[in-house]
């Protein structure tokens, strides 16, 4: 059955009925036969208000060897796609009987495979490269059919409108882009009536996944380059926005919302959806008049070609641009409701990343938050939430099964599986329906339930385990790591179309080893925290301390010093926190370390850094991993699963 109800297949008993009820329609008689499926009576309708000729023996005359080629030159990517199943086809529908076709969205074809006599009885009806079989042309048929409802048809004999090609049996889909869903060709098997099966409709359906998971694979790829030739211009103090050559919005820089909503005009950075207006020009062609939306003007377009190659457009918006050209203020910031105040920092880089956060806190747009272990992802994550209304859901994504991870994510429904709650239970997803939902590791997510991450973020719908009705669900995704997803997505465990849906924008946060002058100021701001909380302990932090504090590298970031402050506050009976009051492994590690033992500023990223950290460790540690994990702050067991993950050994 299709979503509308109506039956995909014919039934070839019924043939004769079907034929009768075709001779009553055209005499006139417009009533739908009992014969007659739902799919096939529309057909026929659409077919007799354009006036198709039931009497017609076949296709129109195919197009010109010139005009193919030019055709099939446009058509080049659906080709390429489709080039390893049309050459199954060969194969696997040999001695068949049966031929494949694939055709592009005005329904013609652009080549054939299969069983060659096949292919050779199919010439004598035109159903051959450069002929189009629309609707408006051949009457009923599958490519054609399928066509006009966006759905899988099979169309059997009688069924076919015209005349000559009712000797024929035929089923096809429309092939549909993988990232936003336009139609963009239609796959069909076809042979004599003879050859009739329910399962070819199933072939199709196969093979045109396998085309359109290609066409995904390939852009991709596009978009892979795209990125990687673009990243260098979204930084600057304009309002930046990447699209690809499609006009699907990839990227956005923290400046975007702002400068395009003073500018007047509006684009929606959550959803990603696609905005013709800014796809690639053909051929290099500019952008005429008329066909971009009025607040944007030509000069701020920037097509990204590489190697000849459109790939994308740069839509640039000057930060100074406003509706009336006049500058945009600053928004002015009230320090008792700011949702960033509790981020205690003198340090610019981490000044910056607060700026660029609290401008994201006006937009619906998903943020990747990148940084190690302990350095306040959450705290940007409420901080981004802010005072938007609604909840502020957070779940890990690490250290859970991956049935677990399921339920908690999309909840489920009563009796969805042993031990579950009875009346069910709503997941993180629906909770944070019109609020923020934070999910902190999202690296750890499994392989296999990434995929169903991404259609709720595209299709704003989810599915709680056990039931079969969508709900719908509107939130705002601030996912957060400490690994470098980009080698995620190329060891393969990380897919590359669910990383550009959650990073539309990405903030760095710097680690506590890279923001020297913080740690004095955080570690006061420790002590005077706990002292209150506690209701005793010093007042101060001695200079040998600090300088300790100061020399260690903080693998745990500001998590480790508030869990070390806090300690030494409980354990210090004089009036300051000394060298003396700080916990043995720490000291330890220092003395073992040595001066050496500093942050790797020659490397590139943060899972970089954690291994050289971890292997340090480990050397300084003689191979003894207990210590090794001590000093890092770390569980023994997560000690192993790292060095696992990069190949390390005692």
């Amino acid at each position: 059955m299709s979503p509308d109800g109506q039956s995909l297949f014919s039934d070839p008993r019924d043939e004769a009925a079907v034929m009768a009820a075709w001779a009553s329609f055209l005499s006139g008689d417009e009533r739908p036969a009992e014969a007659l499926r739902a799919l096939v009576d529309a057909s026929w309708q659409r077919c007799l208000s354009a006036q198709v000729d039931p009497r017609a023996r076949g296709g129109p005359q195919p197009l010109s060897d010139g005009e193919l080629f030019l055709l099939r030159e446009r058509q080049r990517e659906l080709l390429e796609a489709s080039a390893p199943v049309m050459a199954c086809a060969h194969d696997f529908l040999a001695e068949t009987g049966t031929l494949m076709a694939l055709a592009d969205t005005h329904c013609t074809i652009l080549s054939t495979e299969g069983d060659l006599p096949a292919i050779d009885s199919a010439e004598t009806i035109h159903l051959m490269p450069g002929v189009t079989w629309s609707e408006v042309i051949c009457g009923t048929n599958a490519i054609g059919t399928a066509l006009a409802v966006g759905q899988p048809v099979q169309i059997h004999s009688a069924e076919h409108f015209c005349e000559g090609i009712k000797r024929w049996t035929c089923s096809a889909t429309v092939l549909r882009h993988p990232l936003d869903g336009e139609i963009v060709g239609v796959l069909d098997a076809s042979g004599l009536s003879r050859t009739y099966s329910r399962q070819t409709l199933a072939l199709v359906v196969t093979a045109a996944s396998r085309i359109e998971s290609r066409l995904a694979a390939s852009e991709m790829e596009r978009r892979y380059r795209l990125l990687e030739h673009a990243m260098g211009r979204l930084s600057g103090s304009d309002g930046v926005v990447l699209f690809d050559r499609r006009g699907n919005p990839i990227k956005a820089n923290e400046h975007a919302a702002l400068a395009i909503d003073a500018a007047g005009g509006h684009i929606d950075l959550a959803s990603g959806r696609r905005m013709p207006e800014f796809a690639a020009r053909p051929h290099g062609r500019q952008w005429a008049h008329g066909t971009l939306p009025p607040w944007v003007r030509h000069e701020w377009l920037e097509p990204m070609v590489v190697k000849g190659e459109h790939l994308g457009t740069l839509l640039v918006v000057p930060p100074a641009f406003g509706r009336r050209g006049a500058s945009v203020a600053a928004p002015r910031i009230d320090a008792a409701s700011d949702a960033f105040a509790g981020i205690i920092t003198a340090d610019p880089g981490l000044r910056d990343a607060v700026a660029k956060a609290r401008q994201l806190t006006r937009t619906r747009t998903p943020v990747l938050l990148l940084g190690e272990t302990g350095v306040g992802k959450e705290e940007f994550a409420r901080g981004i939430h802010g005072s938007s209304g609604g909840a502020y859901v957070a779940l890990n994504c690490g250290g859970l099964s991956r049935e677990l991870l399921a339920s908690e994510l999309f909840g489920y429904a009563d009796g969805a599986f042993t031990g579950a709650r009875k009346g069910g239970m709503i997941g993180k997803i629906e909770a944070a329906d019109g609020g923020t939902l934070f999910l902190d590791e999202i690296g750890e997510m499994p392989m296999d339930m990434q995929p169903n991450l991404l259609r709720v973020l595209e299709q704003g719908e989810i599915y709680r385990l056990g039931e079969n009705a969508p709900r719908r669900v509107n939130f705002r995704l601030v996912a957060a790591t400490h690994r470098d997803l980009r080698q995620e997505i190329a060891a393969g465990r990380f897919r590359m179309d669910l990383f550009y849906r959650i990073a539309v924008t990405s903030l760095r946060i710097p680690p506590l080893r890279e923001r020297q002058g913080d740690i004095e100021l955080l570690a006061r701001h420790f002590l005077e925290r706990f002292r209150q909380a506690h209701g005793q302990g010093p007042a101060d932090i001695a200079p040998d301390a600090l300088q300790a504090l100061r020399s260690y590298p903080w693998p745990g970031n500001v998590r480790e010093l508030r869990n070390l402050i806090e300690g030494a506050v409980l354990l210090c009976e004089g009036p300051s926190v000394t060298r003396d009051h700080l916990p043995r492994e720490f000291l330890e590690s220092l003395e073992v370390a040595g001066p050496g033992f500093e942050s790797p500023a020659e490397t590139v990223s943060m899972a970089e850094g954690e291994e050289v950290l971890i292997r340090r460790a480990i050397s300084a540690s003689d191979g003894n991993l207990t210590l090794a994990a001590r000093r890092l702050q770390i569980a023994k067991s997560t000690l192993y699963a790292k060095m696992h993950r990069y190949g390390l050994s005692r």
